[in-house]
């Protein structure tokens, strides 16, 4: 299998119509005629993870988050002075490395709704965006919790699954039933979920006065951190680069690195 029939099985099941406008989803770098090695799967394109996927013998990584959103004035080695995926795109295209990226078709996809939904014990009931039309794609998820519970035994069960420590907005006691889950940022879709009467939304990240609003007008938020709230997707990844024809024994997932940490009041560092 070349590079470019990878690349067009992936966006034959996940559709560049599905990406939003302003996302840059598809092959970012590399040469459409090579053979693949191996592909690497994991939720960022970074210089790092360049280097990971080399390797572990791979020529291609694929990507959740694409390598830039707006294309960077040069691609240079790394440099304090310029963004750093223009050290990614140097050393990818140095190496020989193509990097493939499905960011906000994939996050539109059934897979992404009935993965999250999953990890939270909840049958999917329809996306956010499209919550009349059940069968359709569409960013987010509504679902119904298989055992309802209050909102501070739903964080515990969220920080288990999605291996973060969530910040939670809401009371702590208050009944869960009805869940709305979104990967990545929150952007307006905390109204979209005010709208369905859902009890609380489950997703990465939000500014401050927006949960503060949202928890205020009803809807408890639990915030587990943009990274923990996509790494599932790179489950999703590997499975569809193998439906896609790679040999699963040149698949490979690379762990999102904590990129982050956070101290206990009182701890001495």
């Amino acid at each position: 299998m070349i590079v470019a029939e990878l690349e067009r099985a992936l966006l034959a099941r996940y559709p560049k119509a599905d990406a939003e406008g302003w996302d840059h989803i598809g092959l970012s770098v590399g040469d459409p005629a090579a053979k693949i090695t191996g592909v690497a799967c994991a939720l960022d394109a970074t210089e790092a993870n360049v280097h990971r996927a080399l390797e572990s013998g791979a020529n291609v990584l694929l990507t959740h988050h694409p390598i830039y959103i707006k294309a960077p004035e040069a691609f240079c080695p790394a440099d304090s002075a310029r963004p750093q995926c223009s050290a990614a795109l140097y050393e990818a295209a140095r190496c020989g490395v193509s990097i493939i990226s499905l960011h906000t078709n994939l996050d539109r996809s059934h897979e992404a709704r009935v993965r999250l939904c999953e990890l939270l014990g909840a049958e999917p009931v329809s996306s956010l965006e499209h919550v009349d039309e059940p069968e359709l794609t569409g960013l987010g998820a509504l679902a119904t919790l298989h055992d309802a519970c209050n909102l501070r035994d739903l964080a515990i069960r969220a920080a288990t699954a999605f291996g973060s420590d969530p910040r939670v907005w809401g009371d702590a006691e208050r009944p869960c039933r009805t869940v709305a889950i979104l990967g990545g940022s929150l952007g307006d879709f905390g109204e979209l979920a005010i709208a369905t009467g859902a009890d609380v939304i489950v997703t990465g990240e939000a500014g401050y006065h927006v949960a503060q609003d949202l928890a205020l007008r009803g809807l408890a938020v639990i915030l587990l951190g943009h990274d923990r709230s996509e790494e599932p997707f790179v489950d999703i990844l590997v499975n569809s680069a193998v439906d896609a024809g790679v040999d699963p024994h040149h698949t490979i997932k690379i762990l999102n690195p904590c990129q982050w940490w956070t101290v206990s009041k009182g701890e001495n560092l």
